[in-house]
């Protein structure tokens, strides 16, 4: 397997990444909740400018904030469950020894950018 710079994504087994990184096996639920509740953040962010442009409290502010970045961290729990149950399942189980390393090292990545 030719050694990948850091920009390129792993070679996850799941197909995805041969068909331009598009996501296999999302169950229509998770994907519709995922949906809702990022539509709901989309309303919690208007409110926070609004709240801005109305010169609200400044904790009250920080407040929301704190809920919409909460509400992001749901979502992105959510994808990456997704991720480890499909794709990294696949590329660790059923992948070549270099397809299982190229998604142990895309996980830490994610782990590791989740985590901040």
């Amino acid at each position: 397997m030719p050694t990948r710079t850091k920009t390129e994504p792993a070679l996850c087994g799941c197909e995805a990444h041969a068909r331009g990184r598009r996501a296999v096996a999302v169950d229509p639920e998770i994907k519709s909740s995922n949906l809702k509740r990022l539509r709901r953040i989309e309303g919690q962010v208007r409110g926070l400018q609004k709240m801005v442009e109305e010169d609200r409290y400044c904790a009250d502010i920080i407040v929301q904030v704190s809920s919409v970045q909460e509400a992001l961290r749901a979502v992105g729990r959510a994808l990456m469950r997704n991720h480890l149950r499909h794709c990294a399942a696949r590329a660790i189980g059923k992948g070549s020894p270099e397809e299982a390393e190229a998604m142990y090292d895309e996980l830490l990545a994610l782990i590791y950018q989740h985590a901040r």
